[in-house]
């Protein structure tokens, strides 16, 4: 179950971190209140993930899930560059995400 609450958490901080950029600076009021509830939403699910997994593991993982979608959602939704070398690194992400869940 810890694995669950992690994965969900990792989706919420994409979704924050995304969110951060229709906040518009906090100044609109919808995606502000959105935003801040995947923040605190994310920290819960974290904090019930660290009750049984590692700290170190979970962090890396949490933070490797919200890194990897929010550069593919900032691709998609923002035109960012998808050159070869930022898919290389989101591999390499994604292996160290691997091997952290495969060593826990």
């Amino acid at each position: 179950m810890a694995w669950i609450y992690l994965l969900v958490a990792g989706l919420l901080e994409i979704g924050w971190a995304i969110g951060l950029k229709y906040t518009a600076g906090f100044t609109k009021l919808v995606p502000t209140v959105l935003t801040a509830g995947s923040m605190v939403a994310s920290v819960v699910l974290l904090g019930l993930a660290v009750r049984t997994l590692p700290l170190g593991t979970a962090y890396a993982v949490w933070t490797g899930i919200g890194t990897v979608g929010t550069v593919i959602l900032g691709i998609v939704l923002f035109a960012e560059p998808a050159t070869a070398i930022r898919v290389g690194c989101i591999a390499l992400i994604i292996a160290g995400i691997a091997g952290l869940k495969l060593t826990a």
